[in-house]
């Protein structure tokens, strides 16, 4: 079994905010997400060209995100190398991307939260660049809301995001990095 978790915070005043960009992009590829609340997580269960598929969307809001996931890979036995996360990343261009496997959590709260729970970094990313805005503080800058132009840009990388998660899905990170990152 794959697991593919995109990363935000839930709640209404979230909803189109920077952090949240994992959580928007999963969304745009699945819908009819069902709240688990033993994993605090919300999760939809699927089989894309014969792979069975977790995609999730932890409860535990960002900087607890690790704990959602543990559970999920103790339940499941899911190994690392079938984990995918889709994070914000401030260190790339608003709507440039990256996939990285193994690499640290570069400041980002969420992601520490996993390598913690985890016990490793060797998990894949699917790093989504929102920029950064340095005469902000960090937390008003990641908590802030996209702007409509930005909100058209995402969107219209959406195809290219769905793609990185099929290949992942299909192909492995390795072959995935080498498909989308020369891009």
């Amino acid at each position: 079994m794959k697991l593919v978790v995109g990363l935000g915070n839930v709640g209404k005043e979230y909803q189109n905010t920077r952090h949240n960009v994992g959580f928007m992009v999963l969304d745009s590829f699945v819908h009819d997400f069902t709240l688990e609340k033993k994993f605090q997580a919300y999760i939809k269960k699927d089989c894309i060209d014969g792979v069975d598929v977790l995609f999730v969307k932890p409860t535990t809001f960002m900087n607890l995100s690790g704990i959602a996931v543990r559970k999920l890979v103790d339940y499941y036995k899911i190994s690392i190398e079938d984990i995918l996360v889709i994070q914000d990343d401030m260190d790339l261009p608003f709507g440039k991307y990256r996939c990285k496997i193994d690499s640290s959590s570069g400041g980002h709260n969420g992601i520490k939260s996993i390598i913690s729970s985890l016990g490793t970094q060797n998990f894949a990313r699917l790093k989504i660049g929102i920029a950064h805005d340095r005469s902000m503080d960090t937390k008003d800058y990641v908590l802030g809301t996209f702007s409509k132009q930005e909100l058209n840009i995402l969107k219209d990388q959406y195809s290219v995001y769905q793609n990185i998660i099929l290949s992942f899905l299909s192909e492995g990170i390795s072959k995935t990095m080498n498909l989308f990152n020369s891009k």
